[in-house]
């Protein structure tokens, strides 16, 4: 079955279309994936299908789309409060 991968930089996107088995889980589909062996500086601590945060062990459907997040670089909750001081100010 058709999966996707993608992954996004602030600079690039990666996205690759891979054929896995039926019964295949987001973690076995990773570490199969030749996109990990390019990219091994990928933190794998946060993964979704469809923007939904999933575990590793999560069995794939197919078109399925394994979405690799990023860390934040800024809490959203602080720069929300930063933003309404200084429009207050």
């Amino acid at each position: 079955m058709k999966i996707e991968i993608v992954y996004a930089l602030k600079e690039e996107q990666f996205l690759v279309t891979e054929d896995v088995l039926n019964g295949t889980s987001v973690g076995e589909a990773l570490a199969q994936s030749e996109f990990l062996k390019s990219h091994p500086e990928i933190n794998l601590d946060k993964i979704g299908i469809f923007s939904k945060l999933v575990k590793l062990n999560t069995l794939l459907k197919e078109n399925d789309r394994i979405e690799i997040y990023r860390p934040l670089i800024a809490d959203p909750k602080v720069k929300r409060r930063e933003k309404a001081k200084a429009q207050r100010s």
